[in-house]
């Protein structure tokens, strides 16, 4: 293949368009990040022209290094349960985008779990009842911007996730579409019949209008309406999590990964079978063409990288994220501190709004380094939970995990977890398969690629760690973890 794939990737905290040759290998990347903008207490929310103003300028930063000429494809990944509502004769939102992270819609969750529960729409697609998800997000921009919901009624106003915000901005209007990885998140579509349930739509107060249609992953979507790439196709729509599946080909039954950025997502490939789980989500993992969708079991941790700048940004005890691994180092264990970050709640595999982070086994001998230690641990605990998980309920054995995203850089957090799994740990040459996969997709759809096996002889590793911790040293570290988990939770305390 002698033309380059585009990946765009929207994520939590920048905007970045990678190209990718035949041989996936990374030949130009331009990057920028957005606001973080938190009104109030478990409040996140992001401009969404500003994310649109980022990808114009890491799209043409890109070009500027090469010729667009060369492009045969464009591919748009996103953060998944991130929601815009705009007006579509304007192009403009009506509120700013309410990031995964928000937990605003708690009490609307509780409502609507009533007596029957959290997993009221469980068995229809594949979710609990949270904050997490797309569809009460939207339910709520609706009813709370003045005559939203009479607009929505009237047809004057489109809502969709980042990357139907992404594809209606390239595309000036002309697609409003989403995949089904990231309509897979917004607790409104039917797993089995991959479109919009009614009676999930009903229930939390989303109209079918709005909605974008929902599309294979893979696929000739539209083509870009204006800037440098004009003319290009936009060949794929992904989720990131399920384009991280796809950059790492796990394209069998039982192939696993996990994603370590702003949070971790571990996903285990279950083919066309979709397996259930009261603590892990049935979610779909990816469709190209007209191909049947295949699926998969996820466990979804809210605070991974985040903590790391929580260290920085909030504490000081550290000047980079990059400074964690060395400060963690300086000491010999974690003093028996323990660190829950469980700053939007607990997700997989608890599903507990009411955590709030928590420091356990502080003593006076306990310093940064104690700190630093316990909270690359989490994130390694947090991961050992949800494979426990979805091994017992997928029925299997993991040979290895494979791992991305911008944490694996730190070589003593990827001893930690090998450690705390008991399993090797692969980790990935490119950082962030996320744009790989979505380029991977994006090519499957232009015919770049003869097919998903040409892929897998693809991906290179740039190191391999193997357990060194004793079995039982393991397990009683772990205990002690999951007692430090029972006391972030029911916070504050009911009262009686």
């Amino acid at each position: 293949m002698g033309k380059l794939i585009a990946a765009l990737d929207q994520g939590t905290s920048s905007t970045r368009l990678a190209l990718f040759d035949g041989d996936g290998a990374l030949v130009v990347s331009a990057q920028r990040e957005h606001r973080q903008i938190h009104p109030g207490a478990g409040l996140v929310e992001h401009d969404a022209l500003e994310i649109w103003e980022r990808a114009q300028q890491v799209i043409a930063d890109a070009l500027a290094q090469t010729d667009a000429r060369d492009v045969a494809a464009l591919g748009i990944t996103n953060q998944r349960e991130t929601v815009v509502v705009w007006e579509r004769e304007s192009g403009r939102p009506v509120h700013n985008a309410i990031v995964w992270q928000d937990t605003r819609t708690a009490e609307l969750m509780r409502e609507l779990a009533g007596d029957a529960g959290p997993d009221r729409l469980r068995a229809t697609t594949g979710l609990p009842l949270s904050t997490y998800f797309s569809g009460p997000k939207i339910a709520w921009i609706l009813d709370a911007v003045p005559g939203a919901r009479q607009r929505a009624a009237a047809g004057e106003l489109a809502c969709g996730t980042v990357d139907s915000w992404l594809l209606w901005q390239l595309t000036a209007g002309a697609v409003h579409a989403t995949d089904v990885t990231n309509a897979s998140r917004t607790l409104l579509m039917d797993l089995s019949t991959l479109d919009w349930d009614e009676e999930a739509l009903a229930l939390i107060g989303v109209p079918a209008a709005i909605l974008p249609r929902i599309a294979p992953s893979a696929a000739l979507h539209g083509e870009v309406a204006r800037g440098p790439l004009a003319g290009c196709p936009v060949a794929a729509l992904v989720g990131d999590q399920q384009a991280s599946l796809f950059g790492q080909a796990c394209f069998a039954a039982g192939d696993a990964k996990c994603t370590y950025g702003t949070g971790a997502f571990l996903l285990v490939n279950t083919g066309r079978d979709r397996v259930a789980s009261a603590g892990l989500l049935t979610t779909v993992a990816a469709r190209v063409g007209d191909e049947p969708a295949t699926y998969a079991l996820e466990g979804s941790i809210a605070v991974a990288g985040s903590a790391v700048q929580w260290l920085r940004d909030k504490l000081g005890i550290i000047a980079s994220a990059g400074d964690v691994e060395a400060l963690a180092a300086s000491v010999a264990d974690n003093g028996g501190v323990y660190f829950v970050p469980a700053f939007s709640g607990l997700f997989a595999p608890r599903w507990r709004e009411d955590a709030r982070g928590t420091i356990v086994g502080l003593t006076a001998f306990a310093g940064a380094g104690h700190l630093a230690r316990a909270t690359l641990e989490a994130s390694c605990w947090q991961t050992r939970e949800v494979v426990d998980e979805a091994t017992a309920k997928a029925g299997v054995a993991l040979p290895e995990l494979r791992v991305d995203g911008g944490m694996t850089a730190d070589s003593l957090l990827m001893q930690l977890l090998a450690d705390a799994l008991g399993l090797p740990v692969v980790r990935s040459e490119v950082r962030e398969t996320t744009a790989l996969g979505t380029a991977f997709a994006a090519g499957l759809a232009v015919d770049a690629w003869p097919g998903r096996d040409a892929l897998g002889g693809l991906l290179r590793s740039d190191g391999r760690f193997e357990p060194e911790l004793e079995a039982d040293l393991r397990e009683q570290r772990y205990a002690t973890w999951r007692a430090a988990v029972e006391r972030s939770l029911d916070w504050p305390p009911r009262r009686a």
